[in-house]
Order: structure tokens, then sequence, then C-alpha cells
């Protein structure tokens, strides 16, 4: 009897490592694809922007022009964009918890680094954060929409203020 039941029990954990080693694998092979499939897509964009690389931009800023691809723009715009959504949500922060309105005093403002990449000058990724963070600021503090929209939870910056942040040229 003892025989039968330790013979079960063998055979039972044999069909358990079995089932692991080979939901592992399946995972493991899943892995490598999903791996595999990133990598593609990152050749993808970078075959993108390398197409894209003579398209030139022109920012001007505190009297100076400074040039940028297309990519570089869209990172530009996408700091005023960032600096906007993370400004309304401090400025609703500080409304709802009777704060005086100081966005200056704000950490995230101050670093100016929130979302940044490294394929454009720090110094103008964080101009263009915080020039986007005291407008969004402005309006999640005072409950208007002065410089954007909020919809479904998310706050944008409108196109034409944007626009005027950047002054980006195309040549």
């Amino acid at each position: 009897m003892r025989f039968i039941n330790l013979k079960k029990t063998i055979v039972a954990s044999a069909l358990g490592l079995v089932a692991l080693l080979g939901t592992s694998e399946v995972t493991n092979a899943q892995n490598r694809r999903d791996r595999d499939d990133q990598r593609r897509e990152r050749r993808d964009d970078d075959r993108r922007w390398d197409q894209n690389r003579n398209d030139r931009w022109r920012v001007y800023r505190n009297g100076r022009y400074y040039d940028t691809d297309n990519r570089g723009a869209e990172l530009l715009r996408e700091a005023v964009r960032q600096g906007y959504q993370q400004g309304f949500r401090e400025g609703q922060f500080d409304r709802s918890n009777r704060r005086p309105g100081n966005y200056y005093g704000n950490s995230i403002y101050r670093s100016g680094n929130y979302g940044y990449q490294r394929y454009v000058d720090s110094a103008q990724y964080r101009y263009y954060f915080q020039q986007g963070f005291q407008r969004g600021y402005e309006d999640g503090f005072n409950s208007r929409y002065r410089y954007g929209t909020y919809r479904n939870g998310v706050a944008n910056i409108l196109g034409n203020v944007l626009a005027n942040i950047l002054n980006l040229r195309q040549y």
C-alpha cells in the first residue's frame, strides 16, 4: 500500500515538474518575442528619425536662435505639454489644500526635468517645461482654462499657446 502511494506521489510530482518547465519555456519564448518586437520598433523609430533628419527647426529664445531637427522639436513640444499637465495637477493640489499659489516654490517646477530625454539640451528642456508648468499651474490653481483644456481627467495645453511658447520655425 505504501509503495503505491509513494509511486503516485512520484508520478504526480514528475507531471507537475514537466508542466512547470513547459510553462516557463512558453513564458521565456514570449519574453524573447516581446524583446525582439521592442528592438524592431526602436529600429523603425530610429530609421524614421533618420529619414526626417533633414527637416530643421529654429527656436528663438532670449535673443538667440537654436537649431534642432524634428525629434528635438517634438521633445521641446512634449516638454511644454508635460509642464502644463504637471503644473495643472500641482495647482489643483495647492488650491484644494488651501496653499498660497506659488509655482516657483514647487520642486517639480524648479527641477524642470520631468520627462527629460538627453536628445535635447537640458537647459532648453527645463525652460520649455517651466513655461508649460507656469501656465498649467495658473489654470489649475484658479480653476480656469485660459491656457488649456481639461477633458476626461487630462489637462492639455492649447495649440496656439504651445506655438507661441516654442516659436518654432522650420527652415
